[in-house]
């Protein structure tokens, strides 16, 4: 980071017990989930949902910037289904991510700018450019 870099926010959580039955609050109380291994029997979230979560909030926020800078209007329909995927190759764990994005109603070229715009300056995308497979699609 610059000496300029200005810290806006800094999330704080309390996770024990991992995915296998544990659980994570945040410090202020507002996230307060029990978790489990994705696709197992427990009844709480996994990891992989919550970063799909994050992500994608996180990514529908730079659209409205890039289109803002485009004097554009999102589509009050917009949309992104996120999807994780937790892979296991050669013995070692990572993941595979995409972004399936939906701007009804908005001009394909258009659509396509914002989100290539929002992919570059969205910071969960910055984060995981480069260490992971990332899809971006226009649906």
């Amino acid at each position: 980071m610059t000496e300029t870099a200005k810290l806006l926010y800094t999330a704080r959580t309390h996770t024990n017990g991992g995915r296998d039955d544990g659980m994570s609050r945040s410090s202020d109380g507002r996230l307060d989930v029990k978790l489990s291994p994705p696709g197992g029997a427990g009844i709480g979230t996994n990891p992989e949902q919550l970063f799909a979560a994050g992500w994608s909030a996180c990514f529908e926020g730079a659209m409205e910037l890039a289109a803002r800078k485009r004097k554009v209007m999102l589509p009050r329909k917009s949309a992104i289904d996120a999807e994780i995927d937790l892979v296991l190759d050669e013995g070692a764990y990572s993941l595979r991510a995409r972004l399936n994005v939906s701007l009804p109603g908005l001009d394909p070229e258009i659509a396509r700018g914002i989100i290539d715009e929002a992919h570059q300056t969205c910071p969960y995308s910055k984060a995981v450019r480069g260490n992971i497979d990332v899809t971006v699609a226009l649906i």
